[in-house]
């Protein structure tokens, strides 16, 4: 599986392509080479209001549940396993256009959690974006807790000094 995430663009022409995003409206905008950065957006479609005419909350779920996954994996490749592990959302306005959410790691954050899980101990990572209009009217805010570790066999083994 790997080699998918060698071209950040195959994952974000996949991405684009995935029933779930497409018939959501829900498109990657942006995805760096790096995999540091990430642009996604949520079109405003008569399918995806909810009751009160405004944009369906699970729509905007949606559109932040890959993406810190697909970053960490494309980062850390194939000696980690990178799961979603929990997630929980703030309504802050309702959302009455199209919808954009901007995801970004940088480098110490990597380094930190390729430094904790050397030895192969599970950590759990916690990150924040915020979904926002086109005027910059912040919508929604998701925290997401992602389960990293590295795998066994890719470890560096801890010895006992003497």
């Amino acid at each position: 599986m790997q080699h998918f995430f060698k071209y950040s663009k195959v994952i974000q022409s996949g991405l684009n392509l995935w029933p779930p995003f497409r018939g959501a409206g829900i498109r990657i905008e942006e995805l760096s080479a790096d995999y540091l950065r990430c642009k996604v957006s949520l079109k405003f479609r008569w399918w995806n209001k909810n009751a009160n005419r405004t944009q369906y909350g699970g729509s905007m779920f949606s559109m932040t549940d890959p993406i810190y996954p697909l970053m960490f994996m494309g980062i850390l490749g194939k000696e980690y396993v990178v799961w979603d592990k929990a997630a929980e959302i703030e309504y802050l306005a309702p959302g009455k256009k199209r919808l954009l959410a901007e995801f970004e790691l940088s480098a110490q954050q990597i380094a930190d959690i390729v430094e904790a899980t050397k030895t192969g101990n599970k950590i759990f990572p916690q990150f924040e974006v915020l979904i926002k209009d086109t005027n910059g009217t912040e919508v929604a805010k998701i925290k997401r807790t992602l389960y990293i570790r590295k795998k066994e066999k890719y470890c560096i083994l801890e010895t006992a000094v003497a």
